[in-house]
């Protein structure tokens, strides 16, 4: 069974984070990240760029329309994603109280119903 696991980023609180203390961090996620992958359950862990960077594409009149954003109302925003293969909906949400991430805020959990075919 498959599982993603969303974390959002506030910038402001990653940025009063101390570099000693940020490193450490980073440090925690690492371990989790090559303790998960060895195991096979974990597929893929993704940190993504910071909001500033993100874009939105929509289709007007049959032409892609490529914009800056997206733009949020929250402090918040989609910061990195984790991609599991577990045998279970348990095991998952063992992996995700795990996850460095849960401690300082917390993990948005969801099963995945569907996978393109190849």
């Amino acid at each position: 069974m498959k599982f993603l696991l969303i974390i959002y980023g506030n910038k402001a609180f990653w940025d009063s984070i101390p570099a000693d203390e940020r490193e450490a961090m980073i440090a925690e996620f690492d371990a989790f990240n090559a303790r998960h992958m060895k195991s096979g359950e974990l597929l893929g862990a993704y940190g993504l760029a910071d909001v500033t960077e993100a874009k939105t594409v929509r289709v007007r009149d049959g032409m892609p329309v490529v914009t800056d954003g997206p733009y949020l109302e929250a402090k918040e925003y989609l910061a990195s994603t984790y991609l599991l293969d577990v045998a279970d909906e348990a095991r998952a949400l063992e992996i995700a109280a795990e996850l460095p991430a849960a401690a300082l805020s917390q993990v948005e959990f969801w099963p995945i119903l569907h996978e393109a075919s190849p």
